[in-house]
């Protein structure tokens, strides 16, 4: 059941580095996002696409990006930026914006309060 595992684990698990990060960097990136990672275990394993990249490293124009891709009705591709200069600030942000926008697609795609609209089935029109 994905309720054990941690924050860290289903980042690592998700997640694919993109321009600008090594494949020595992955836990270090993957620790940083971690937080998001409780957002995602309601999700199945096929569900989540995470990929991060980075631009102009150490440059006046470093940007963080952050893709996320919803694989359930309705499909979503989330996308998060930071421009900060370090690199861990931009990380951050990046982390705490996907979080906002998961948190909203979530309530917006189940209803909360009422068991009875989330549970029925969608029933075929009969002509």
């Amino acid at each position: 059941m994905n309720t054990a595992r941690t924050g860290a684990s289903v980042i690592v698990e998700r997640l694919r580095l993109s321009t600008g990060f090594a494949a020595s960097e992955r836990d270090w990136v993957a620790e940083r996002l971690a937080a998001l990672g409780s957002r995602l275990r309601s999700f199945q394993d096929g569900q989540v696409e995470l990929e991060i990249g980075l631009k102009d490293r150490h440059g006046t124009g470093q940007q963080v990006r952050l893709e996320c891709r919803l694989h359930r009705l309705p499909h979503l591709h989330l996308v998060a930026t930071s421009s900060a200069q370090e690199l861990s600030v931009a990380l951050n942000e990046v982390r705490n914006d996907m979080i906002r926008q998961v948190d909203h697609a979530k309530t917006r795609a189940e209803p909360r309060n009422n068991r009875a609209l989330r549970n029925t089935p969608i029933l075929p029109e009969l002509d």
